[in-house]
């Protein structure tokens, strides 16, 4: 759907001098022009100046959007520069060759640092870590094992924090993979959740027998359909994934340390030596 809303050209658009930007006026009437799609519900992340470029400012959001029934979330940012009237939805550093889009993400709120989704080190940790990620991602899995490593290694430096972030377009497997390392840590096994990572299995699979009959002789982790299929292991999933579009993640596995985004996901290390 977003390829049919988006443009990815600097649109230039009238912004009266003294008046201030207003972000959901210019989606509405300027960059969904299609009748079909509806804007259910707008909510701004944040507003923050772009780091080095002073006349340009960052407006992160996510729209919920609505067409021919089927409801979809969008997290997005757009770039304004109010003095020069220009709004774009992608703005390239010629020197580096990179999307600031990729570059910026809000800060991250205490409330990322629920107990419920630590799954290495201490709470009292002077450095934290929130990773959002998906168990048959490639990136994921060449990464996250060896993150909960590291941080197991050093639980008084670090605290690591979990949120699921399945891929469902390109690994419809996560689905019930996610609802699977949810039930297993509700029991207090997060060493078996994060067995998932080295399950081997096409990841367009869709069909759960299938799926738990490969974690059974794979992993010798057996798990019944009927202790997966529970509300509260869905709605715990949704609700990762709502708090991954609030920091306007579009990819995995992303990362913050500290509170701030970690492009480099390896922020952490500078503090083991």
């Amino acid at each position: 759907m977003t390829s049919k809303l988006w443009t990815t050209a600097i649109v230039s658009t009238l912004i009266a001098g003294a008046a201030e930007f207003n972000l959901e006026s210019f989606i509405k009437h300027s960059l969904v022009k299609n009748p079909q799609v509806k804007i259910q519900k707008l909510k701004v992340i944040a507003e923050e100046p772009l780091p080095g470029h002073p006349d340009w400012k960052a407006y992160m959001f996510t729209m919920e959007l609505s067409f021919r029934g089927k409801k979809q979330t969008i997290p997005d940012t757009l770039f304004v520069n109010q003095k020069e009237q220009l709004v774009s939805l992608d703005l390239i550093d010629l020197r580096t060759g990179r999307d600031l889009k990729e570059t910026i993400r809000p800060t991250l709120s205490q409330s990322y640092y629920d107990a419920k989704h630590l799954v290495a080190g201490h709470a009292d940790a002077p450095h934290k870590i929130v990773v959002f990620s998906d168990p048959q991602c490639p990136f994921c899995i060449g990464y996250v094992p060896g993150l909960v490593k590291e941080v197991k290694a050093h639980p008084d430096k670090l605290a690591l924090y979990y949120y699921h972030m399945p891929l469902l377009s390109l690994h419809p497997v996560s689905e019930t993979l996610t609802r699977v390392m949810e039930y297993l840590q509700s029991q207090g096994k997060t060493d078996e959740a994060f067995k998932l990572y080295k399950l081997k299995i096409d990841p367009r699979t869709r069909d759960e027998k299938k799926i738990l009959a490969a974690i059974k002789k794979q992993l010798g982790i057996e798990i019944t359909p009927s202790e997966i299929d529970k509300p509260e292991y869905k709605k715990a999933v949704q609700a990762d994934i709502q708090k991954a579009r609030e920091m306007m993640v579009r990819g995995t596995p992303t990362v913050f340390f500290n509170g701030k985004y970690d492009a480099n996901r390896n922020a952490y290390k500078k503090y083991l030596k």
